[in-house]
């Protein structure tokens, strides 16, 4: 669990992304949204890895200038994995 902590402390995207994101943090519903990345019920461990794997893959997309790269998906991913963070970081306090 720590690489994913070190990863997501070191994640460094644009600032308009980031505040994106963050915005969507609000409206984040985690058994309405996850369910489009996620396959099942997953621990909020295992999901953070899956969407680590999944931003990472369109963060390569964007940075190639790909024409199949969708801004509205990669923020949809960070908002998740924000989210999952939070979710992890209060269940390891509890």
């Amino acid at each position: 669990m720590t690489d994913c902590r070190t990863l997501l402390a070191t994640l460094r995207r644009p600032r308009l992304l980031m505040r994106a994101a963050r915005f969507g943090l609000t409206e984040y519903r985690r058994e309405r949204d996850l369910r489009r990345f996620v396959v099942g019920n997953a621990s909020p461990e295992a999901t953070v890895s899956t969407l680590i794997t999944a931003e990472a893959k369109l963060e390569a997309t964007r940075l190639t200038g790909d024409a199949a790269y969708s801004v509205a998906r990669h923020i949809e991913v960070l908002i998740a994995l924000l989210a999952e963070a939070q979710l992890l970081r209060r269940s390891e306090t509890a």
